[in-house]
């Protein structure tokens, strides 16, 4: 997966296992085991550590107590999964809670989770107080259904999204390339969204520097050199 990821332009990479029931956070590991894969390829592309946070209640309390166990880099950006099953109605308190502790909670992939494709009004809600948004790149290709790709360009259109990843998980059904994702971004709003969306904020959480505010993507005009029929 590395290496899928340097040679399709991939500079700098976040390793991120899940924090859950399911999966415990053992951050000793994931630091011997983050070691090992960064010998093994070179360090290309530069390999970070963070995780998937599941809001549940001992992850909270303990990521209120040690703020930067969790977090991207261990900065301040903590990616945040709700759960396909349930929102929680005290979800702006839990993140006022974390952002009070020095976090900046980012919610990834919103456009792939069914209930909070109901709930775009708690979603703005909650980047207009300091969270952010980041979509799976592979959403904006159709590659999760027509509804993933339109409500990801409404988030987008909205401008509600601050960060684009490839959120990988194997080299061939989900892998580590955002390029193609890129130009599709590129394509249709401009370079200048695609640097921001793909590196400039990215760069950002790696350093744990806040994000520069920017205005609403505009479609890019396309000059058509055919006469539709």
């Amino acid at each position: 997966m590395m290496g899928i990821a340097a040679a399709s332009g991939t500079t700098d990479i976040v390793a991120t296992p899940h924090a859950d029931l399911n999966y415990p956070f053992q951050p000793d590991l994931i630091r011997q085991k983050a070691e090992q894969l960064r010998q093994a390829t070179g360090g290309r592309p530069r390999l970070y550590e963070g995780c998937d946070f599941h809001l549940t209640y001992d992850n909270i309390q303990d990521a209120i107590a040690h703020p930067r166990k969790y977090t991207i880099n261990h900065k301040s950006y903590l990616l945040v999964e709700f759960s396909d099953l349930l929102i929680f109605q005290n979800s702006a308190e839990i993140f006022e809670r974390l952002r009070a502790a020095g976090m900046t909670p980012v919610i990834t992939h919103p456009e792939r989770n069914a209930l909070l494709q109901q709930r775009i009004g708690h979603l703005e809600l909650w980047v207009n107080e300091g969270c952010c948004l980041q979509v799976t790149g592979q959403s904006l290709l159709g590659h999760f259904g027509r509804t993933a790709k339109e409500f990801s360009i409404q988030l987008l259109e909205k401008n509600l999204v601050q960060f684009i990843a490839s959120d990988a998980h194997d080299t061939r059904h989900r892998p580590p390339v955002i390029k193609d994702a890129y130009e599709w971004v590129a394509g249709r709003y401009g370079d200048g969204l695609a640097a921001r969306l793909f590196v400039d904020n990215p760069a950002a959480a790696l350093a744990g520097q806040p994000l520069v505010p920017h205005d609403p993507p505009a479609l890019v005009r396309v000059r058509k050199w055919y006469k539709p029929w």
